[in-house]
């Protein structure tokens, strides 16, 4: 089978700052969506709220045997090549990944979520061999964006409590969600919303399959309300999805964060594609007097990924203001980067940011054409 990502993007809607709750539809689907600050989707009856895999089948496959297969082929080859050319033993703490289709972009994530299995394996190792009554929990924090509704100046957590894949089931971090609900500085994003973004769920399965290699007694048949997910007691997630924010926001947001991602039980999962050229994106771009189109393009996403290794949110902003690249999730990317930053100047952290992967979904040659372009980035402690 053949799974395609679907470039199609409805119109956008409104969600709502803290404290407010409103409902909207949207002019192309005529689909409501209620969005609430608190606990958009609780359930009187206490029964879990799962988010379903929306994107099984279409976007990846939706058979546990066919994805397991395709993961663990690409996360073999990225092994294979990262082992060969590592150097560094320092723990990662972050990854940039991105979140097409994984029959255009799978391979290049898989290079990153190579960093995600050597962090989870040291946790894992520290969690076995601990004597505490309550190890810790080493909670993922999905930094996203949203291509379908338009969250202006604001950043919404998911408010279910399972991710639902077609590898197992993940349980969402529940405490860290309300811990930054009660700062006032976030809303919720309902099942519906969270469920149309894909940005979030291409994520989750690269997730569950490091999970599931890492942490053998991890369960492939959870199912919702039985409280046995995957790495229980292990591993959490924490989607977040940032809106479409000024650079003050994204510092604001960042310095907000900075604290939470310093935290050594906490790993940071950035999703972003890089650059979107051809006319479909109304960005075509192309200095036609020295290199072919798609050289152009990878000169330009160069750029970014050298400005995001700089870990200098200021000067990362000024080369999207300068070059409009399309790179969808420089929000997510900002927020980080202020994150990232903040720590260093606390002296809280300080990392290494590197980029270990670079994928085109096709060599543009002719300004008819169109292609996606996919960036791993893998950020280590520096001791």
């Amino acid at each position: 089978r053949t799974y395609k990502q679907n470039k199609t993007h409805t119109t956008l809607i409104a969600i709502p700052h803290p404290t407010t709750t409103t409902t909207t539809r949207t002019a192309s689907m005529g689909s409501k969506h209620t969005v609430s600050s608190r606990g958009g989707n609780t359930s009187a009856s206490g029964v879990l709220k799962v988010r379903r895999a929306h994107h099984a089948g279409s976007w990846y496959s939706d058979d546990h045997e066919e994805l397991n297969h395709m993961l663990t082929s690409f996360l073999h080859s990225a092994h294979q090549e990262l082992n060969n050319n590592h150097n560094n033993s320092s723990i990662p703490r972050a990854i940039i990944s991105p979140h097409a289709g994984y029959s255009y972009s799978g391979p290049t994530a898989a290079y990153a979520y190579a960093a995600l299995h050597e962090a989870l394996t040291a946790h894992a190792h520290a969690h076995t061999h601990t004597h505490a009554q309550s190890p810790s929990t080493m909670t993922i924090v999905v930094l996203h964006p949203s291509h379908h509704v338009y969250l202006d100046n604001a950043c919404a957590v998911s408010s279910v409590d399972v991710l639902d894949t077609p590898l197992g089931q993940l349980q969402v971090a529940h405490a860290l969600r309300e811990e930054l609900l009660s700062s006032g500085h976030f809303t919720t994003m309902n099942r519906a919303v969270d469920e149309a973004e894909h940005s979030g769920e291409m994520q989750y399965p690269f997730i569950a399959k490091i999970v599931r290699d890492v942490i053998p007694t991890a369960s492939a048949s959870a199912t919702a309300g039985d409280g046995n997910f995957l790495g229980h007691g292990v591993v959490s997630v924490l989607p977040i999805m940032v809106g479409s924010l000024r650079t003050d926001k994204e510092q604001f947001f960042g310095q907000v964060l900075a604290p939470v991602l310093a935290r050594p039980d906490i790993f940071c999962v950035v999703s972003s594609d890089f650059c979107h050229w051809g006319s479909r994106f109304g960005y075509s771009p192309w200095d036609n007097k020295c290199i072919e189109i798609h050289e152009y393009i990878e000169w330009l996403d160069r750029g970014g990924m050298d400005h995001i290794a700089l870990q200098d949110p200021g000067a990362f902003a000024t080369y999207l203001k300068k070059y409009r690249n399309t790179i969808c999730g420089r929000n997510p990317i900002g927020v980080w980067l202020n994150s990232v930053l903040t720590n260093k100047e606390n002296g809280m952290e300080q990392l290494d940011v590197k980029f270990v992967r670079y994928a085109q979904s096709s060599k543009v040659r002719d300004v008819r054409e169109s292609s996606v372009s996919y960036a791993s980035g893998v950020a280590r402690f520096v001791a």
